[in-house]
């Protein structure tokens, strides 16, 4: 059977991801930093790229569920590159995607391949269609809360720290800082969440993967007030939560628009990272080097193989 190393097997994303390896039919490849959680791994360390080779021998893909990002992704990279093996992550961090997007490498490289960057990406390519550019895209997050685990919270303060505390958004076709508040305004989402309060320009990974292949002048997502005061809380994560993401797309007063719905934010990113990988190793790509999901694979197909995980439309 093919084994997939999963780097950050034992966190939370992790577990998820090595069990729709096992369901899938691969044979999961445990890794991580903390010996003491691999009985039977493969534990190896970032700043050891010799553990890195050892860990990555004789298998033929790697998915990378350890965040901060921002420390785990390039060596992680880099050593995918020495194997000359594909390199998956499940990144929500901003300014992790970035770096990985500025990277020159000649293996395949898809970064953000999860619920935030890949999911929003596929939905926005696929509902974009034959247009060749947009005016502008908006990504709404209807959750029905959010109870991050501790390394989303982790990656988050990394993320924050890196951009001084400052706030970021995606207008005019490039990334802008600022230091004002989030507006909130409401959104209408399709059942069976209704209308809900949401804040405005409540960036995540999206404005990194879709503006990376997608010609748009701005990208903005919204995110449900009450799952925003969630994760700000930080509560014991003790149940999954419901979600809706709607994507509108619009160009010269025309708009399409697609639903996606499932629930576990976390559960439902292994079977899009696991789907990523199955594709590449079967050879279901469009491009080569570093490339997000809407740009290396067919965005409609895809989305459709996530059933029943996610349930998608389009109008």
């Amino acid at each position: 059977m093919t084994s997939v190393l999963v780097y950050g097997a034992y966190g939370h994303t992790g577990r998820f991801v090595v069990a729709e390896l096992r369901e899938r039919g691969f044979t999961p490849v445990l890794s991580g930093r903390d010996a003491a959680k691999l009985p039977g791994g493969r534990p190896a360390s970032v700043d050891d790229p010799a553990s890195l080779d050892r860990a990555l021998d004789g298998v033929a893909a790697v998915i990378n569920c350890a965040g901060p990002f921002a420390a785990t992704a390039r060596p992680l990279i880099e050593a995918a590159a020495r194997a000359g093996v594909p390199y998956v992550d499940v990144a929500a961090e901003i300014e992790a995607n970035l770096d990985t997007f500025a990277l020159a490498v000649d293996t395949v490289v898809v970064p953000a391949m999860a619920f935030f960057g890949g999911l929003a990406d596929l939905l926005a390519t696929a509902a974009m269609g034959d247009w060749p550019a947009a005016d502008e895209i908006h990504v709404a997050y209807g959750l029905s809360g959010w109870h991050p685990t501790p390394g989303t919270l982790e990656a988050g303060r990394v993320s924050r720290e890196r951009r001084d505390g400052k706030r970021i958004r995606f207008t005019g076709g490039r990334l802008e800082y600022r230091e004002d508040a989030l507006r909130s305004l409401e959104w209408t989402f399709p059942e069976p969440l209704g209308t809900k309060r949401v804040l405005g320009e409540f960036s995540m990974a999206d404005i990194v993967t879709i503006p990376s292949h997608l010609k748009v002048a701005d990208v903005t997502s919204y995110m449900t007030t009450d799952a925003a005061n969630g994760l700000a809380a930080a509560n014991e994560r003790d149940v999954a939560e419901t979600f809706v993401v709607e994507v509108l797309v619009r160009a010269g007063g025309e708009e399409r628009r697609a639903i996606a719905r499932g629930e576990d934010i976390y559960a439902v990113s292994a079977p899009l990272a696991v789907e990523a990988v199955e594709r590449i190793l079967s050879g279901r790509t469009k491009a080569t080097g570093v490339a997000s999901a809407g740009e290396i694979f067919d965005a409609a197909d895809f989305l459709q193989a996530l059933h029943p995980h996610i349930a998608v439309e389009f109008s």
